[in-house]
């Protein structure tokens, strides 16, 4: 069938028109980035394809439909994380047709995805981060900016979209304190230690004002004197891992994982560690108690193969006698 059949069909036009309004009330609603609303478009078009292959519209969809649907983008091969995403795409799109009174049934109710595989979150260790923000430790107005952010991003675990969202007015160095937009624009507070106050009042002083060459609010400029972008952070991130030797894939998001793990690590309890991250469900956090679970076992382990081979060491030593 062709796009333009497609597109002329009435159930695909009345599908089409329904994701747009949705779309909009989405954005209105839930201030959502134009990324994710893309995301939701191309998963909600590629069902709607779906559906028109097999001659049906939105209001002819029942529950086994849409479990062929799910059976058919395993088989495709796709990833049980995106599977996954599909059905949250589609249970929360049905969910406002039925709101809306424009489904009277929703055929979602009972389906479920693939269960998601866990794969624990990476971290770096103490040395390692140490050696990372040593890195960036020259007198350049850059160099000044690169220290700071590398300092806040692991002094208060805020994702890169929120480091280079913080303005200068967010920053309060005498309560050692930062405000920053989450997801959704959720605000939150964040606490920064004092090798961070330092590094960011340094910056301050000495390095913002140099790359200032216009009236700015960012906190983080580039070298024009606007706001600094995420790309240039998370590039940023992974030259300065590379210069402290660090093999594994270094980005922004791995200095979050690694103050949340050594938080918990402290002693930290995980409802702070909650609050801090922005986590807007204590179960997302509750992943970090299992990375510092396999870092005991694994230090364990590690002390037992020790002990194991200085006892074979010294039965052969014996046996030598």
């Amino acid at each position: 069938m062709t796009s333009a059949a497609i597109d002329s069909r009435p159930e695909r036009v009345e599908a089409e028109d329904l994701l747009a309004t949705y779309l909009i009330a989405l954005k209105a609603r839930k201030n959502l980035s134009d990324y994710t609303l893309r995301n939701y478009a191309t998963d909600l078009g590629q069902f709607f394809d779906y559906l028109d292959d097999r001659g049906n519209g939105l209001r002819t969809v029942d529950r086994l439909l849409v479990r062929e649907y799910l059976s058919s983008l395993v088989t495709s091969g796709l990833a049980n994380a995106s599977v996954s995403r599909k059905v949250s795409t589609l249970r929360t799109f049905y969910r406002y047709l039925r709101n809306e009174d424009i489904l009277d049934v929703d055929p979602m109710l009972g389906v479920r995805g693939p269960k998601k595989e866990q794969r624990l979150p990476q971290f770096l260790t103490l040395t390692q981060i140490e050696t990372l923000i040593m890195t960036a430790d020259g007198d350049t107005p850059k160099g000044l900016r690169d220290r700071a952010i590398l300092e806040l991003l692991y002094a208060s675990g805020i994702r890169v979209s929120e480091v280079v969202g913080v303005e200068v007015a967010n920053v309060d160095l005498d309560d050692q304190t930062v405000r920053v937009f989450g997801k959704g624009a959720k605000e939150r507070m964040v606490v920064m230690g004092k090798p961070a106050v330092k590094a960011v009042e340094r910056y301050v002083q000495e390095g913002r004002p140099r790359l200032a060459q216009k009236p700015a609010t960012a906190l983080f400029l580039n070298r024009d004197g606007g706001r600094l972008s995420q790309r240039a952070v998370q590039i940023m991130v992974r030259h300065y891992a590379t210069e402290a030797g660090i093999e594994k894939a270094v980005h922004p998001h791995l200095l979050r994982h690694t103050f949340a793990t050594h938080l918990l690590e402290g002693g930290a309890e995980l409802r702070v560690v909650q609050t801090l991250l922005g986590h807007a469900n204590v179960n997302t956090t509750q992943i970090y108690t299992h990375v510092t679970d396999y870092a005991k076992r694994k230090a364990i382990e590690e002390s037992l193969d020790g002990i194991a081979r200085i006892e074979e060491e010294r039965r052969k030593s014996r046996e030598r006698r």
